[in-house]
């Protein structure tokens, strides 16, 4: 790792550094010490060199753009299957990637049954699936599945690696951009490529008053994690190519400092991300009576009832329900607004939906900038009769 810095005049190779350390990172050569992408920057070996040879410098380093090529994207698994949102990164690898001339790999990593999930990876045009399969990977366990994606990063040199923005996601990519000693953007909404291969890495910021675009100009990888259903997923290849190579890995790189202890399934309820279908309660819902009114109309629809923030910070709903940057990006069929505003931080993460119907009393709110049909009118004096008419449709069949 380039900033981890051994002072030759100093280091008498006694190799106390390589004993000490816990991640194997070290590695005695014939011109001296060597760092692998395994350091976690523990600090372990500059404490223990007993002649203070060792230290941190830390400044990001600039790189050869030209050695670095390819967008490699992260495929996650979910209890043994492939996360939805590869696919979703997958597509969108494939339009940046036809930017600049680049290949599209993944990376997959875990138990038994890993490497056919990798083979579905390939009808979606991806040139090559690195496998890291292990009885160790059973589970997802934060530090040895980042010794295992490093590992390939630091042998395939991608010019970027995308990652899905999920609870697992959001736990391995600050850890393998602190590795590469390089720049990560979260959340993004929407992704752009120069021609010198620099990612635009778009979303928004200062509580969503603007839309920022960050570049990592000077270091590589570059990378981002990607909310679920924001990008178009990927479409199948009629004649697939790739491959599935299948990678070493050691004990050493399954080894966790996390011990599962129980196993136990949970009941698993359809997220707002899934629907087809929402309603939307908005600031302009005022009681418990009119959210169930609404939740009403959502189950007569076929869907769930969603929340603006200022609504669950009310305790009218809860996170799980909550659509915005501080909570769910959602892609449905149709989306009904009740009472929202419209404030950028919720319709970034909703503004992909097929069909949105806003109804609020104000005629300048932000929400009909993006509405396909616009109703100016207080939400309870139209929705009674929405589900009135609903349900006398549903007696008719």
């Amino acid at each position: 790792m380039e900033f981890l810095k051994f002072d030759l005049s100093r280091c008498d190779l006694c190799g106390k550094c390589i004993e000490k350390c816990p991640f194997g990172a070290l590695r005695m050569e014939e011109d001296g010490i060597r760092v692998s992408e395994a350091c976690r920057m523990c600090s372990v070996c500059v404490k223990t060199c007993p002649q203070k040879a060792i230290r941190f410098e830390q400044r990001a380093k600039s790189f050869n753009k030209n050695e670095w090529k390819g967008i490699l994207v992260y495929a996650e698994q979910d209890s043994g299957a492939l996360h939805p949102v590869v696919y979703e990164l997958i597509g969108e690898a494939h339009k940046l990637a036809a930017k600049v001339g680049y290949d599209v790999n993944c990376v997959l990593v875990g138990g038994e049954g890993s490497r056919e999930n990798a083979q579905k990876l390939l009808a979606y045009g991806v040139k090559e699936v690195f496998v890291y399969e292990h009885p160790g990977f059973e589970g997802f366990k934060a530090d040895c599945y980042s010794d295992a994606v490093a590992d390939c990063v630091s042998t395939l040199k991608p010019s970027v690696v995308l990652i899905g923005a999920t609870a697992c996601g959001r736990s391995l990519a600050p850890r393998l951009s602190t590795r590469f000693h390089t720049g990560l953007t979260a959340d993004c909404t929407e992704l752009q490529m120069k021609d010198n291969t620099d990612l635009v890495q778009i979303r928004p910021a200062f509580g969503g008053n603007i839309m920022a675009q960050i570049v990592i100009s000077n270091s590589r990888p570059q990378f981002a994690t990607v909310r679920y259903r924001v990008m178009d997923r990927a479409q199948k290849t009629s004649n697939p190519t790739g491959r599935v190579t299948l990678c070493p890995t050691t004990e050493l790189m399954t080894r966790s400092g996390i011990s599962i202890v129980e196993r136990a399934a949970i009941t698993r309820t359809r997220s707002i991300e899934e629907e087809d279908v929402l309603v939307v309660a908005g600031r302009g819902v005022k009681t418990a009576k009119d959210v169930e009114m609404l939740r009403e109309l959502a189950s007569l629809l076929g869907g769930q009832l969603g929340f603006t923030r200022p609504m669950v910070e009310n305790g009218f709903g809860d996170t799980a329900h909550q659509i915005g940057l501080s909570g769910r990006t959602v892609k449905p069929r149709l989306i009904i607004t009740c009472g929202v505003s419209g404030a950028v931080q919720f319709t970034a993460c909703m503004n992909a939906a097929q069909t949105i119907v806003a109804i609020n009393t104000d005629p300048e709110a932000p929400i009909f900038r993006i509405a396909h049909y616009r109703i100016v009118e207080d939400w309870s004096k139209i929705v009674p009769d929405l589900i009135a008419r609903i349900k006398a449709a549903k007696e008719a069949e």
